[in-house]
């Protein structure tokens, strides 16, 4: 059997890269300077390289050390703070999004590596405010054309399409359509943690304890009623705490969400919260309890990392890159 070599760029928790590993296929290098997610990572994928830098600091030749051969892959996620209407600080011009702030510029970082390396295939996740004007998907196309991909595709996906238990839609640009199958069923809040209360044997499920005033405020909440909000960009409100109705959806998972249990006065844990995000409970999170909801909140959906995975290698099967054997 050919080996695949894939390359996780801004790999955060390991999100995108579980989508692979349940294909059998473990990322050769990850790149991330956030430590606690770091940890997390090299925790859950104990052969690959984790380089813990800043990704300004390393040339695709470093990465390569690493790599017996050709890259097939490179997946990941730049920061999507400089684009996401959810930031109140947002800049009002979408180009120095891009080319000015300097989370936004990450992006042209992973076009550079994608430069230096020229892999078969690459797949960059972010918000699809990144292509919300013709400005940004033009300059977004100009660059990639720049390091070599003339043919590049803005897929849009939603995580609920293929079995994520909470709500997420996010562009996927690439260098070939990805278009998985959907599944037919919908994974609900109670599908997703029902199993999992009071269970303590389970890594990352320890219940936080709250204050008697808390205990209140949230007793009093409703299904999809929330505790309180935050202004965003342009002045849109976004609700915090929200109450989860076990029968639907989770909201969208950011990373400084947090949710009410549905059944009981008191905040998710944080494997309740990586269930939503379809997580398996042996995936372990490290750091503080903030640093891991906030590697939850930042991730690719496991269900769709997944299905993503099985697109691209049947894709890259058809091109008859690689033969079973």
């Amino acid at each position: 059997m050919v080996e695949i070599k894939v390359i996780d760029l801004f790999s955060g928790a390991g999100g995108f890269s579980l989508g692979f590993k349940k294909l059998g296929i473990e990322p050769k290098v990850a790149v991330d300077k956030n430590h606690a997610a770091a940890r997390t990572y090299s925790l859950n994928f104990p052969t690959t390289l984790m380089i813990e830098d800043d990704i300004r600091e390393i040339s695709g030749r470093e990465i390569l050390k690493h790599v017996n051969g050709e890259v097939d892959v490179i997946i990941g996620g730049p920061p999507c703070e400089a684009y996401t209407a959810a930031n109140p600080l947002r800049m009002q011009d979408p180009l120095s999004r891009l080319y000015v702030d300097e989370r936004g510029s990450l992006t042209l970082e992973f076009i550079r590596i994608l430069d230096e390396i020229k892999p078969k295939i690459f797949v960059m996740e972010n918000v699809p405010a990144i292509i919300e004007t013709q400005s940004l998907k033009e300059a977004l196309l100009h660059e990639f054309k720049k390091a070599g991909y003339s043919n590049v595709f803005f897929n849009i996906l939603h995580a609920e399409d293929y079995g994520n238990p909470s709500k997420r839609t996010r562009v996927f640009i690439s260098n070939v359509k990805i278009q998985p199958t959907k599944v037919h069923k919908r994974i609900t809040v109670y599908d997703a943690i029902n199993d999992l209360d009071g269970k303590i044997e389970v890594p990352n499920n320890e219940i936080s304890e709250l204050n008697e005033k808390k205990i209140l405020r949230i007793s009093r909440k409703k299904y999809g009623e929330y505790l309180t909000m935050y202004k965003g960009s342009k002045g849109r409100n976004i609700p915090l705490y929200i109450r989860l109705n076990p029968d639907d959806l989770a909201p969208t998972i950011l990373g400084n969400s947090r949710f009410i249990h549905p059944f009981h006065d008191r905040f998710l844990t944080v494997r309740e919260q990586a269930r939503l995000m379809s997580y398996p409970d042996d995936h372990v999170f490290l750091g503080s309890k903030d640093e891991q909801y906030n590697q939850i909140g930042e991730s690719v959906p496991v269900a769709l990392s997944t299905a993503i995975a099985e697109e691209i290698m049947g894709i890259l099967y058809e091109r008859t890159i690689f033969r079973p054997t």
